[in-house]
């Protein structure tokens, strides 16, 4: 499975793509950071999100996208940029006919650092350890790197218990499957 994992922004978008094997193994392909032009108006930036983004997927050829959720912080109005940004990847994804899974932030670092108020030092940090990767990528980068991964890990745990039916100990299953 290739996994296209997305940290939505309108200001820094994340991308990292990694392939996931039958032994949830996580390999790294790709990451980066798209900036669009930071004076440009919201529905330009949108624009260069969706193009870059649909040619990252023709490129590199995800089956599947997994995408931060939308966090609701103190200010409201950078809270409605972060979900414009994420339903210009949300219907780029729909355009590709790649399905997509979202995961909340907490449970993203939760998953790769076992804190779900880790700091972006220490997600980075815990991703390249995760991936094999000399030098931690840049924040946003590492952010999609995570959500990529956690996708990659969840995805495991979710096959198992259908084929091996519903465990009685599940956080012992899910502790394996990391």
């Amino acid at each position: 499975m290739r996994v296209l994992g997305v940290d939505p922004g309108s200001r820094l978008c994340g991308y990292a793509v990694i392939d996931v094997s039958d032994r949830r193994r996580c390999a790294y392909v790709e990451c980066g950071v798209l900036s669009p032009e930071r004076m440009g108006s919201a529905e330009t930036r949108l624009g260069s999100i969706a193009c870059w983004l649909t040619d990252v997927i023709n490129e590199l050829r995800p089956t599947v996208m997994a995408v931060e959720d939308v966090f609701t912080g103190k200010n409201p109005r950078s809270a409605l940029a972060l979900a414009q940004a994420r339903g210009s990847v949300l219907a780029v994804a729909g355009l590709s006919g790649l399905v997509v899974h979202s995961y909340a932030p907490t449970l993203i670092k939760q998953s790769i650092t076992g804190k779900g108020n880790a700091g972006k030092p220490q997600v980075a940090k815990m991703v390249s350890a995760l991936l094999g990767l000399r030098t931690p990528p840049q924040a946003d980068a590492a952010d999609a790197l995570a959500v990529a991964t956690t996708h990659g890990m969840r995805f495991e745990f979710d096959r198992r218990v259908q084929t091996e039916g519903s465990p009685k100990n599940a956080k012992t299953m899910h502790a394996k499957a990391l």
